[in-house]
């Protein structure tokens, strides 16, 4: 494959920290590279580089001539008054693209993209759907290489399933900065990770996440091995130049300056192997109640429009819910039902007596201008932790913020550091539930470790709302997905829920499809009866149910014809009746859909 863009020895500080030294990386057509490091490693800083938005301090950066390279930064900001028609024509016309084109390729990207009102204004679409219209505006330029960072961040679950499909059927090579453990494994063919650990700054693998961790694994196993080796090896030529020994002889000066050579390699080695790793440890009351929340026919949404309709639900002690759905179905609206800040349009929801509630705001609200120290520890210099005072230092170093940040503004924080910010705070509070919106959101790979560990011991109920699918499978003990047309519905986990959501959409198309091919003779377009719309209503949902039951019974063919193949009659019987349920429902939907046309 023809290199299309290289760097070679690149660094970069900001005043007297530096960021990364003499990293070097190559971007060949084709190429699906997925960088990520930790917190403050400089992985958008260097993706900046590579964009020629920043000049590196040294190093080298070389593009192919005639190569179309497009950035998609973190944040995707627009022009108030700028519709998504307008973002889209002004792409094409920088990318040079002759306007007899513009047309197509507009309607072709933005369908692909999912967009179906093209005079929509950018500026107030939501952060999910700004992030799309930027990476929209990236692909109709026809690019070379596009450098993506962080988009997950920004997408709903949808809307990361729809970019993993994108990027697997791209042509362009690409580079995207993402913490998404799912979307690394099935997305990218190339592995780096910028971090000081290595000693050229940048480990680079050929293969997915899975890949990347076993090297990984192997490198850091060896580079230990090699320091318990050096440790050896300077002990002995410590204890001999104890002893004084003169530089008289040819060979004695040697052994001196190789003594010199293996203090300072382990030196070295033993600087770049110094992680931190931030302390997340979450508190619960201890409360005996078993019964926490409960939601009896509970319908909330705002003004006046309700977004899920007669829930009942009960979440108990012990019980980590994930809670999904696309964005807009109502997940926030649903923890603030739950904790109180809004009333059940219709319903009750009846708390236990003297709960308490932590809250994570996936908004971040802390005043910018107060200073870390302030924001740790806002009335002295101190916390109380697990009932132990706690310096202000050394709380904020357990959050890997260092002594010389006290006294910087809020502001000056990145996504990250402002995320672990609130996370502290929560910890103070003992909670017998947690409500988390998005917590993940700017948290690199070893910090979403932590908090996976730390919400697997919380022995409190836990409701999170998240995009992280890895978190989501993991953490959760039960999934509600909330279906965009008032219903919530339980799933084992994430997985499920994914198969539930495809086979919908299968319905919907296979039902369009039945429609159309039914002959409208004979059936008399009308309004439906009152019970007739009660039966139109539940036939998607009970369709869906029996579609993904045939899929799991189909996938399970091949297993029991080894374990039990004396089964295999009934599950085919069992699987030719489910057969005949579904087509059956999908004539009567026909039925109906040509009633209410």
């Amino acid at each position: 494959m023809a290199l299309l863009l290289n760097t070679s020895k690149v660094s970069k500080r900001f005043g007297a920290e530096a960021l990364f030294r003499n990293v070097s990386l190559s971007i060949h057509e084709g190429d699906r590279l997925g960088l990520i490091g930790p917190n403050g490693s400089g992985k958008s800083t260097l993706m900046q580089i590579l964009a020629g938005r920043l000049e590196p301090d040294s190093g080298d950066l070389v593009l192919r001539n005639g190569t179309r390279l497009v950035y998609v930064p973190q944040d995707s900001q627009f022009e108030p008054g700028d519709s998504v028609r307008s973002v889209m024509r002004r792409a094409l016309r920088t990318a040079g693209l002759p306007e007899t084109e513009w047309q197509a390729r507009e309607s072709e990207t933005l369908g692909r993209t999912g967009f179906r009102d093209f005079d929509a204004e950018a500026a107030t679409l939501s952060g999910g759907w700004r992030k799309r219209l930027s990476i929209a505006e990236a692909l109709v330029q026809n690019p070379d290489i596009v450098l993506l960072d962080e988009p997950t961040n920004h997408l709903d679950l949808a809307g990361i399933e729809w970019l993993e499909k994108t990027l697997q059927g791209a042509t362009f090579a690409f580079v995207i900065i993402s913490h998404d453990r799912y979307f690394l494994e099935n997305v990218p063919a190339r592995m780096a990770e910028l971090n000081r650990v290595y000693p050229d700054g940048l480990f680079q693998v050929a293969g997915n996440y899975s890949a990347f961790l076993d090297q990984k694994a192997e490198f850091l196993h060896a580079q230990a091995k090699r320091q318990s080796a050096l440790e050896n090896r300077v002990r002995t030529e410590v204890e001999w130049l104890r002893r004084g020994p003169k530089a008289r002889s040819t060979k004695a000066k040697a052994r001196i300056d190789n003594a010199g050579e293996l203090i300072s390699e382990l030196s070295e080695l033993k600087t770049r192997s110094q992680t931190g790793n931030v302390g997340i440890d979450f508190v619960a009351t201890g409360a005996k109640t078993k019964r926490l929340i409960h939601l009896e026919r509970s319908s909330f949404g705002y003004d006046d429009k309700a977004l899920v309709e007669h829930l009942t639900f009960t979440i108990t002690s012990g019980m980590r819910v994930g809670l999904v759905g696309a964005n807009g179905s109502g997940k926030t609206t649903l923890l603030q039902l739950l904790r109180g800040a809004i009333e059940p349009m219709t319903g009750e929801v009846q708390r236990a007596e003297g709960l308490r509630i932590v809250y994570f705001d996936q908004r971040r609200h802390i005043n910018p201008d107060l200073s870390l120290r302030r924001a740790l520890a806002p009335d002295s210099d101190s916390v109380i932790y697990r009932g132990r005072v706690i310096h202000v230092a050394a709380w904020a170093s357990r959050f890997l913020f260092v002594a010389e940040q006290l006294d910087q503004p809020v502001s000056k924080l990145s996504g990250g550091e402002r995320a672990r910010v609130l996370i502290a705070n929560l910890m103070l509070e003992p909670a017998d539930v947690l409500l988390l919106d998005e917590p993940t959101n700017d948290l690199d790979i070893p910090t979403l470790e932590i908090l996976e560990e730390s919400l697997l011991e919380f022995e409190g109920a836990l409701v999170l709302v998240t995009h992280d699918r890895y978190l989501l499978d993991r953490v959760s003990t039960t999934v509600l997905g909330l279906d965009e047309c008032g219903k919530a519905e339980h799933f084992a986990d994430y997985s499920q829920w994914a198969a539930y959501q495809a086979v919908r959409k299968q319905v919907k198309t296979k039902a369009a499809t039945t429609m159309r091919e039914t002959p409208a003779a004979g059936i008399q377009k009308k309004k439906l009866s009152y019970l007739e719309n009660r039966e139109y209503e539940s036939l998607e949902q009970g369709i869906a149910a029996l579609e993904l039951t045939l899929h799991q019974k189909r996938a399970s063919v091949d297993d029991i014809a080894l374990k039990d193949p004396r089964r295999l009659e009934q599950v085919y019987a069992e699987i030719e009746a489910l057969q005949r349920e579904i087509d059956l429902l999908y004539a009567r939907w026909a039925e109906l859909e040509e009633k209410v046309g």
